[in-house]
């Protein structure tokens, strides 16, 4: 898989990529991550990416030339680094993080890692973007009711919540079947305990120290 993320801050997001998870997932060659400065992309001697909003109001908006040549190479590149594997190119994801956006959730995280598609996140900034640009968009995504200053953190958010799924990126073989809100969006892992057995005061369940397979797999169903 290929993710593109269009952002004004690359060195924001650069760090982030570079550790844990998803800098192995890189290292093994099971993604491929590029950053898109979207300053690249700006009008004029001084790059100009946002302006004010028609009809007044506080703050600025990116503007629609600056974010939509953006995509579009973006998608470009993405068709240009298929053709070089040889393989059929196929338009990638165009994914806007924003509050007017769906709720994502673990099934959609599920969709996105199983599709076969790359991925295009465009990160928005200040009082948001021209709403014209939805229309190189295929999904608006919201990560919850809240405000942030960009869209560098939903990004990484979804990245890695996609990352994580592709076949030999977690070391067990069923170490995402069994997470929170990978069956229904809705079910919750078991706790989990680990050494010492007693903790301050606080001691493992019994069950877990029973060696009784059935009663454990009973113990964290009901968990």
């Amino acid at each position: 898989m290929k993710i593109q993320i269009i952002t004004l801050f690359p060195e924001a997001v650069e760090p982030y990529l570079k550790a844990s998870m998803l800098w192995k997932a890189s290292d093994r060659g099971l993604v491929e991550f590029s950053l898109i400065n979207l300053r690249d992309f700006g009008i004029g001697p001084r790059k100009t990416v946002d302006d004010t909003p028609y009809g007044g109001g506080d703050g600025m908006l990116l503007k629609p030339e600056p974010l939509v040549a953006a995509i579009e190479y973006a998608i470009e590149q993405n068709i240009e680094y298929r053709r070089k594997n040889k393989e059929k190119p196929q338009r990638p994801i165009v994914l806007l993080p924003t509050p007017r956006g769906t709720i994502y959730k673990q099934s959609d995280a599920k969709r996105l890692a199983a599709s076969n598609r790359d991925l295009i996140i465009v990160c928005p900034r200040y009082e948001g973007y021209d709403e014209r640009v939805t229309k190189w968009v295929d999904e608006q995504i919201c990560i919850g009711n809240y405000v942030l200053t960009g869209g560098e953190l939903p990004a990484m958010i979804i990245a890695d919540s996609v990352v994580r799924l592709i076949p030999g990126v977690l070391g067990g073989e069923k170490s995402a079947e069994i997470e929170s809100f990978q069956i229904d969006d809705q079910n919750i892992e078991f706790p989990q305990y680990t050494r010492p057995e007693k903790f301050k005061g606080l001691k493992v369940p019994d069950v877990l120290l029973s060696g009784h397979h059935a009663e454990i797999e009973k113990w964290r169903k009901n968990q």
